[in-house]
């Protein structure tokens, strides 16, 4: 990734992060975190990593790439972003946390078991 691209990178996940703080209303979305935004080299498309305290990812990950999507699109728009062209977004669950902790599991019953 170049720096520009990671600098835009940045630029989305701040303020995707602050339009759920602000902007979004359902409250199924209030307990989601960006981890991580991922843009293509020619900047068109974004994949936005989130994960979440409540337990209906699916629910949620459906929410997120239905209606609202086109939502924070727009309101990036309004918040005239430094981008030419506001990327195509698409979201997608983050299970790195939870794979963490399965190790971390599996690590301390193999202590346990010493």
């Amino acid at each position: 990734m170049s720096i520009k691209t990671e600098r835009l990178a940045n630029v989305l996940h701040r303020e995707i992060s602050d339009i759920f703080i602000r902007e979004v209303k359902n409250e199924d979305l209030k307990f989601l975190t960006i981890t991580k935004v991922v843009l293509s080299s020619d900047l068109s498309y974004a994949k936005i990593y989130f994960t979440s305290l409540n337990d209906n990812k699916d629910e949620i990950l459906k929410t997120l790439n239905g209606s609202t999507k086109n939502f924070i699109r727009s309101e990036l728009m309004n918040r005239k972003v430094e981008m030419r062209n506001i990327p195509e977004l698409s979201f997608v669950y983050d299970d790195s946390i939870e794979y963490g902790n399965n190790i971390e599991r599996i690590i301390n019953e193999l202590h346990e078991e010493k």
